[in-house]
């Protein structure tokens, strides 16, 4: 169903932009809403509403699913006026929802589909914002014996042999993404009984993975948010844990273009895009924590420019000729980023 989307009415100067997105002012401290995405603070002690008043956020289910976005919302909402409709419904499909226009700013976390919403011109002034990384997980008497393996595409080629149940995400997400492209590396094509699609967000998928017997793929901050719920453990580490790089899970912010959609809210966009990479919010991140353990890595603010993240990779023929630089930039983000008692 089509989403009803509001006209966008006001004018809009590049100083105000440049205010908005360079936000790093005072946000007052709020105490976490137990409701999740349908927190609605009208910001009556804020600074005055921008734009229209509201901002279509949509996004993975991992920053819904961990409560991240309760921490992260209500003190923007209250000093900007803005009320946040969040739409949680992986990475795919949020960026098909902007692509129709249907949403403000994307929260998202698979680098190859951003590139091609940036290339196609529907996105603009992408940003980073946070890390952590994937991890395989399953039942604790590991029926496919991959523990302990430090190959992610091993793994999954044991798993395929063995036909061990595997429950995919199946719903295009950034998961999901990363899940087929692990698969193609290791030159499998999955199918068969032992290979089911749940169609469903993360903590759905670990849920039926725990109650199934079943492996499957997880970011870490779901998997660490859910882990007293579930009956899985980690069996084949990301590279927070010195795991393989393929397994990297990075974060970011992209506004939607408004010469694409003149209806969304490009004010309040661009101030959300700047309050995720303020100090404030950053500091937010850094500190979440559930059932004793960090969720995700913020990585928006450094010394040295990082201008790549603005841009799709191999936007020059520079960048187009070291892929690998990429990944390395993750690899840095770990090193400097994680705590090495993590």
């Amino acid at each position: 169903m089509s989403i009803q989307r509001r006209r966008f009415v006001h004018a809009v100067g590049v100083g105000t932009l440049s205010g908005l997105a360079g936000c790093t002012g005072s946000f007052g401290n709020q105490d976490r809403n137990q409701n999740g995405s349908q927190h609605q603070n009208q910001g009556s002690s804020g600074n005055g509403s921008v734009g229209n008043g509201e901002l279509v956020l949509a996004t993975t289910t991992s920053t819904y699913d961990t409560g991240l976005l309760d921490e992260l919302h209500p003190p923007f909402e209250e000093t900007f006026g803005v009320t946040i409709k969040t739409l949680s419904k992986g990475t795919g499909a949020s960026i098909r929802t902007a692509e129709d226009g249907d949403a403000d700013v994307i929260l998202v976390h698979a680098r190859g589909a951003e590139d091609k919403f940036l290339q196609a011109g529907h996105g603009v002034n992408r940003r980073d914002v946070m890390f952590n990384d994937f991890v395989i997980v399953g039942a604790q008497n590991d029926p496919a014996g991959i523990g302990g393996t430090q190959s992610a595409t091993e793994a999954f080629s044991t798993i395929a042999d063995r036909q061990a149940t595997f429950l995919s995400r199946g719903d295009d997400s950034g998961t999901n993404k990363k899940e087929l492209a692990i698969w193609k590396e290791a030159s499998v094509q999955p199918s068969g009984k032992w290979y089911r699609e749940v169609g469903k967000g993360m903590g759905d998928t670990l849920t039926q993975s725990s109650q199934s017997n079943a492996y499957t793929l997880a970011d870490r901050g779901t998997f660490l948010s859910m882990k007293s719920d579930i009956d899985l453990t980690i069996h084949v580490q990301g590279p927070l844990k010195d795991g393989p790089v393929i397994l990297k899970n990075p974060y970011g912010v992209i506004p939607v273009n408004p010469a694409k959609h003149d209806n969304v809210n490009y004010r309040a966009a661009m101030a959300y895009a700047g309050y995720l990479t303020s100090p404030k919010a950053q500091t937010i991140i850094d500190n979440y924590t559930a059932n004793g353990s960090q969720l995700f890595f913020p990585n928006a603010l450094s010394e040295q420019p990082n201008f790549g993240q603005y841009v799709p990779q191999g936007y020059s023929a520079q960048q187009a000729q070291s892929l690998s630089r990429e990944d390395k930039e993750y690899l840095s983000w770990v090193e400097t980023r994680v705590p090495a008692s993590y």
